[in-house]
This record gives C-alpha cells, sequence and structure tokens, in this order.
C-alpha cells in the first residue's frame, strides 16, 4: 500500500468505520472509531487478538473520554499524577464508566487511555472530535512496527490506509500503569 493519507482522507475512512494504520509516540499503530463496535472488530480481526485483552484509546485532551472515566474511583490526589503526565507517552488504566465501550475496555473495568503530544495523533483525534483506538500495528504475537517500513504487508492489506509521518523515536511502546494505585501494568 503506497497511498499516504492526509489527516482529513484519514478521519474520513474512521468515520466511515475504517481501520488506518498512523505514528505514534514510539510505534506505529492501528486506529479506527472506537465508539464504532463493528470497526473496533474488525480492526481486532485483522490484528487477530481477543476483544478480552482491551485496547488504548488516545485523546487530544481528557474531556474527549470523560464520559468513559469513572474518575469518583480514585483516591484524592491520584488524578494529579494521571493528569502531570499528560499530554505525553503515558497510559494509564482509569476505572470505567458504563458508558465506556465493552469492545475497548474488554474483560476490564477500566479503560486505557493516553493524552498524546505527538502531533500526528493529536491532529487526528482533533479532526475527528474524539479518541481513536490505538493498538501497535502488528499481528498478535508479532513485534511492533517502529517505522512505516516495518510494517507486516498482511496487516497493511486488511487495513483502509496509512496516515503520512514519523513515531516520535521512544524505543519502546508506552508504559501502562493503573490509575488507582500507580501500578505498572506493561513497562
Amino acid at each position: 500500500m503506497d497511498n499516504t493519507l492526509d489527516i482529513a482522507a484519514a478521519i474520513d475512512l474512521v468515520r466511515r468505520g475504517g481501520v488506518i494504520a498512523y505514528p505514534t509516540e514510539a510505534v506505529w499503530g492501528l486506529g479506527c472509531d472506537p465508539a464504532n463496535e463493528a470497526a473496533v472488530l474488525r480492526l481486532l480481526e485483522i490484528k487477530q487478538r481477543p476483544v478480552e485483552k482491551g485496547l488504548i484509546v488516545v485523546a487530544a485532551g481528557l474531556e474527549a473520554v470523560r464520559p468513559w472515566l469513572d474518575l469518583a474511583q480514585l483516591p484524592a490526589g491520584r488524578m494529579t499524577e494521571v493528569c502531570a503526565s499528560w499530554p505525553g507517552p503515558n497510559t494509564w488504566a482509569i476505572p470505567a464508566t458504563p458508558l465506556a465501550p465493552p469492545w475497548v475496555t474488554g474483560s476490564h473495568r477500566s479503560l486505557a487511555v493516553r493524552v498524546s503530544a505527538h502531533p500526528v495523533v493529536v491532529a487526528l483525534c482533533e479532526a475527528l472530535g474524539g479518541p481513536l483506538v490505538s493498538t501497535s500495528a502488528n499481528l498478535a504475537g508479532q513485534p511492533p512496527a517502529y517505522s512505516r517500513g516495518e510494517l507486516d504487508p498482511a496487516l497493511l492489506a486488511g487495513i483502509d490506509g496509512v496516515v503520512g509521518g514519523q513515531t516520535a523515536g521512544l524505543d519502546r511502546p508506552t508504559p501502562i500503569r493503573a490509575a488507582l494505585d500507580g501500578s505498572v501494568l506493561r513497562g
């Protein structure tokens, strides 16, 4: 797939249920509209990932995902630590409300959220007007793609397009921590 999408074309595809690849802080990601169950299930099928594992959502700001988060469950001061790490390459598993899509939370009672500072991610989320699914652009169990050239041709054949840009150069996917107590879920 050689056609590079600009932000507007990518968001047009996402709004129509498409799945795209795009650069993130460390690796290339796969994304779609997290509120669109069919799109998320298609992304999971392409990636060969079980829905129970859950997915990360990225946003340009906390307000985009606030209805899906049960911030009242967090102990005093925990949200201060979470917000101090954003925008940036930090993903937090935050207690979810019943409004959070179960096809995104999987078997978890939390939603994994990152408020990104990556310019492509921010532009995509702002153009969409909400969050975007963000999971590594690789088949389950395979190494993540740190460059566009490392994207698996089999994966590319199943998606709708690739957004231009570069990763931010981090050497490993973003850590995931539990917002309830700060414990590391993925280092």
